[in-house]
């Protein structure tokens, strides 16, 4: 090559030499970095940013660095440099980019099909007790396939296919219970129901402690509740307004009415443990009104490792949160 040669053509071909003769030297290292590891280099590297990257892999930013420092020292290499638009990939950075990415081309290792796994629950129990647990679940496991079926009616109950089902009951019986063969149905919780009001819209010292007080209120009713016999009290004292009464099929909808429009309505007893923007009335009615949480597996699949993952969260939930309920 002639010394009169542009200096750009004399730095792009010792680069390209260098990147072709180091390349089998890093596929040896690329190939036995611990997978976490390169996970996160992978991602840092599309982000451009530890606190996205972060995000993405739902860890802390400082965990984050920990790890990069820690391949890092294994390859004994600096793999990110800072510049103006966050940070970007040094020279080896880019080389082992290139040979993870060549790796996951190689291998072309199939998807590997997940079982379906199918959660029948009853509409208040997943919104105000299963919901967030849920969510970590999905968020460990994001290649799981679960299909989530809200019960809303006794007849969704029984019209439901699912490996696990949790319902409320009466507290004697499961029944309604599904309709499929499962393994002998399982107590979960006993839940008492008490009429709520936000505390923002009633001072305690005004706050009604009788049934003649509630007069100067606006009562909300969620349409599932109309059927069930243990809340004949609540049911009568709804039954027998010819105005002032709002009525909704839509649990979390109700719990709005009650959270901003000064609505009295009938929620689980520990929902002042769930919002303590509301607030239980237990003075108002003598008779209680209880109900209980059950859960079934289905018979078929009960021994499936992903069915037992989901049962075993689904008691984990109820050990953390036993002192909101009523002693079984």
């Amino acid at each position: 090559m002639s010394f009169m040669e542009p200096a750009g053509q004399r730095y792009i071909a010792p680069y390209r030499a260098s990147t072709d003769n180091s390349s089998s030297a890093w596929r040896v290292p690329a190939q036995q970095i611990d997978p976490l590891l390169a996970q996160c280099f992978s991602v840092t590297a599309r982000c451009g940013c530890y606190m996205q990257a972060a995000r993405r892999l739902n860890i802390k930013a400082t965990l984050l660095r920990k790890q990069l420092a820690q391949l890092e020292a294994q390859l004994q290499c600096s793999l990110f440099s800072a510049s103006d638009n966050g940070i970007a990939l040094s020279r080896d950075g880019l080389q082992l980019q290139a040979q993870l990415i060549a790796l996951a081309h190689e291998r072309d290792l199939p998807v590997i099909e997940q079982p379906q796994v199918r959660l029948a629950v009853s509409e208040s129990i997943l919104h105000d007790i299963l919901g967030r647990d849920l969510v970590a679940l999905l968020r460990r496991n994001a290649s799981v396939r679960l299909d989530i079926i809200t019960l809303d009616s006794e007849l969704a109950l029984q019209a439901a296919s699912a490996d696990v089902v949790v319902w409320l009951a009466g507290t004697d019986a499961p029944l309604p219970g599904p309709s499929f063969a499962t393994a002998e149905p399982e107590r979960l919780a006993r839940v008492d129901y008490l009429p709520h009001i936000a505390k923002r819209y009633s001072r305690a010292a005004s706050r009604p402690d009788s049934l003649d007080d509630l007069a100067d209120f606006l009562l909300v009713q969620w349409q599932q509740d109309r059927e069930i016999e243990s809340f004949r009290p609540w049911n009568s004292l709804v039954d027998q307004r010819l105005a002032g009464v709002v009525q909704l099929h839509a649990y979390g909808l109700m719990q709005e009415m009650i959270r901003c429009s000064a609505c009295i309505g009938l929620l689980p007893g520990y929902m002042s443990r769930f919002d303590r923007g509301l607030i239980g009335l237990p003075e108002l009615f003598s008779q209680p009104m209880q109900r209980q949480v059950w859960m079934a597996v289905n018979a078929e699949t009960q021994g499936e490792a992903q069915v037992q993952m989901l049962v075993e969260m689904i008691h984990g939930t109820f050990r953390e949160r036993q002192d909101w309920f009523h002693p079984l």
